[in-house]
């Protein structure tokens, strides 16, 4: 542990050679001699309930063409991974693309992975949400953190919606789909029965199967978009938190 945690801080310090570190998120790693800029834990790994995650560190950094990046260094993996979610609509495609290759120049010895936003997870949304009430770059480098304050306490409020508004959609799930899959059973078993006379039995009996089976693929599809849903919300949420330590932090740094 002494060993990677001070590899982290010469990660930093090499950093600090070509990018502007911004804010820093540790995972299970106590690091000295840290720049004064915000230090906070990273909230989606020390969030999940399963083990298995290498100690690690996360730097928002700003780059010569102002663009930001959060990359993610893993010494006991020997990788860097740059974090394309977290900086959407702070950075573009090409600066990004810049951003890797100086790394692989700077850090021969490391992978350089990029990992790219997952629709399946909808993080997509979860940024669509989070900018239109406050950006990264105003998180990071704002002047008027009054102002930022009051924009991250909006989107935690539209975050417990989003909570309430998949809390709905569970319920509604689990109510609904034991009864209405007993319903159309029921209903199939009868209205075949009207075509006895026209129909073999396999046909009728396959039918009745490609019934229940349309409806409760139907229903599991509504329960997983019930869970991606909340999902989501959990998401903004954890921005809101990331994005008020960033902020306790610099008022902190700026007395």
């Amino acid at each position: 542990m002494h060993t990677t945690a001070s590899d982290a801080r010469q990660f930093v310090d090499a950093l600090q050679g070509f990018a502007t570190v911004l804010a820093i998120k540790v995972y299970r790693l106590d690091v000295d001699g840290l720049p004064p800029v915000p230090v906070l834990p990273c909230l989606d790994h020390e969030a999940l309930l399963h083990g298995g995650i290498d100690p690690h560190i996360s730097v928002y950094v700003e780059d010569a063409s102002a663009s930001l990046h959060e990359v993610a260094y893993i010494p006991q993996a020997r990788r860097l991974e740059l974090e394309v979610a977290s900086t959407i609509g702070e950075c573009t495609k090409a600066s990004r693309e810049a951003f890797v290759q100086l790394l692989q120049q700077r850090f021969p010895d490391y992978a350089v992975r990029l990992q790219p936003p997952s629709r399946i997870r909808n993080e997509y949304r979860v940024m669509d949400a989070c900018r239109a009430q406050v950006t990264l770059r105003e998180v990071l480098t704002g002047r008027d953190l009054d102002r930022t304050k009051l924009s991250i306490d909006r989107l935690q409020t539209i975050s417990a919606l989003m909570e309430k508004q998949s809390r709905s959609a569970s319920w509604g799930a689990r109510t609904v789909m034991t009864p209405l899959i007993a319903v159309a059973g029921v209903l199939s078993y009868e209205t075949l029965n009207v075509f006895v006379g026209s129909l073999t039995a396999s046909t009728i009996l396959y039918t009745r199967y490609l019934v229940i089976t349309l409806v409760g693929g139907f229903l599991l599809y509504y329960g997983v978009k019930a869970v991606q849903l909340t999902e989501t919300a959990n998401r903004v949420w954890k921005r809101c938190a990331e994005y008020t330590l960033i902020l306790n932090e610099r008022r902190r740094l700026a007395k």
